[in-house]
């Protein structure tokens, strides 16, 4: 028995020491292949140039995000937006003007009264514009085309290299001449959705803006901030330009002038009087109300002013880090190109700050938006309570001269309304601020209602 011993011992100390070492060779392999991986993130399989407008080509070389990109085509569902259907899921996004039929009382003589959807991923952002009734049946600018494709190569093309120049033609063409435009070899120029070439440099893959609206709007806002000259692809941080790829298109904008250019209205600031305040000035509005026959103004979507007045704005935090959060693949860290609420990436995209359970934090989100959705219909009642005393004063022979106040009313409660309700956030972006706005709809309406009710009462 003791000779066994002698032996048997030494012999599985051996064998332990040869198992421990293959787990640590293996370990070690691993690790280095991992170090390898994070040094060269990704491998040119293929050139991408400025004129790369297909984002399939830029997939070859960074095949996860693309991957990621691709993900926006699908269906996604929160409690108060993301309802719609894909292409391949039995036609476009669903009708807000149906869930809402206040939406084509306050859009009355408009575009949007015809059709007015939910909104979709990325992927849509040209599918859904050609197919749209505000399109097929009303007549649109090309510069429609700034936020809904990849649009940089018809730019050049048109502005013979110089792309200011050619969004400003582009501009002013009719929305399908703009959108029908083939290049010297006749291939549409037109062919894609937002691209990666849209928000990177090739060459390098930094963040940059190319939208001009974007370039132009933010030098203004700078230059009303005591900052000359502002370029935001030279000056601003990269955390900064993780908001701003995004603030290129989710944004307020109005086409200016005979040349239907895009402009954003931010020369006064961000804040929803500031660009009220600029759209007086410049004497400008969307169209006459046909109920009413205000002049009126249509808000767009302005989710980068509304974040703008919010915490995580304040906080530092960018739109990329909540809509576009990283996530580890093997040893890269990756941002997920699957843009979408971040309600359905709560773990991703929220508890890296918040070291809260999801459920938690997900009911958070819930009662600020449940509590803007209450005061957002009680703001469209208001309005509309005002619309049809509008109306009735008319209806009743009120001259235009004696209804001027509640014009005035009307066009600031309708201003206010629809500033809220194109917001994509419901509520979240901006909570404290959007109360604040929506009770200053309340109030204008009201004022209107009773301007427009005294009008009638002393006829």
């Amino acid at each position: 028995m003791g000779r066994w011993r002698t032996w048997l011992l030494p012999l599985l100390a051996l064998f332990g020491i040869a198992g421990l070492s293959v787990i640590l060779l293996a370990l070690l392999t691993n690790i280095f292949e991992r170090k390898q991986e994070a040094r060269q993130p990704f491998v040119r399989m293929v050139d991408v140039t400025e004129d790369t407008m297909d984002p399939k080509v830029w997939g070859q070389n960074w095949p996860l995000q693309y991957d990621s990109y691709l993900r926006t085509s699908r269906l996604t569902t929160t409690k108060y937006g993301g309802r719609g259907l894909g292409a391949s899921d039995s036609g476009p996004a669903a009708q807000k003007l149906d869930r809402d039929p206040w939406l084509k009382r306050i859009f009355a003589g408009y575009a949007f009264a015809l059709d007015y959807r939910d909104r979709r991923g990325h992927f849509y952002a040209l599918f859904d514009q050609e197919e749209t009734r505000r399109v097929t049946e009303r007549q649109q600018p090309g510069a429609c085309l700034q936020c809904h494709a990849a649009n940089l190569a018809l730019y050049r093309f048109v502005g013979k290299g110089d792309v200011q120049n050619g969004f400003e033609r582009v501009s002013a063409m009719p929305y399908r001449e703009a959108r029908d435009l083939k290049d010297d070899r006749g291939q549409p120029l037109i062919q894609h959705s937002l691209s990666c070439v849209d928000c990177h440099e090739p060459k390098t893959m930094a963040i940059r803006v190319t939208r001009p609206g974007f370039i132009a709007g933010i030098k203004a806002l700078k230059a009303k901030q005591g900052i000359a000259d502002y370029d935001p692809n030279r000056d601003a941080t990269r955390q900064e330009m993780r908001s701003y790829v995004c603030g290129q298109c989710h944004v307020e904008y109005y086409f200016k002038g005979p040349g239907k250019v895009v402009t954003y209205p931010w020369a006064n600031g961000l804040r929803v009087e500031e660009i009220e305040a600029y759209y007086e000035r410049e004497g400008f509005t969307d169209w006459t109300h046909a109920e009413t026959g205000d002049k009126v103004l249509k808000a767009q979507h302005p989710e980068f002013e509304v974040w703008s007045q919010g915490v995580h704005s304040r906080a530092g935090v960018a739109c990329a880090d909540c809509h576009m959060p990283f996530e580890r693949v093997g040893a890269l860290k990756v941002s997920d190109h699957w843009v979408r609420s971040p309600l359905l990436n709560i773990n991703r995209a929220c508890q890296p700050c918040h070291a809260v359970a999801e459920k938690e934090l997900e009911a958070r989100v819930l009662t600020i938006q449940d509590r803007h959705g209450a005061l957002l219909e009680r703001a469209a009642r208001a309005t509309t309570d005002m619309l049809d005393a509008i109306g009735a004063a008319k209806k009743g022979g009120v001259a235009e001269r004696d209804l001027q106040g509640a014009a005035a009313q009307h066009r600031k409660a309708q201003w206010r309304l629809d500033f809220v309700a194109a917001e994509n956030s419901m509520g979240f972006h901006a909570p404290q601020e959007l109360a604040r706005i929506l009770g200053e709809v309340i109030d204008h309406a009201r004022q209107g209602q009773l301007e427009a009710e005294r009008a009638a009462r002393k006829r």
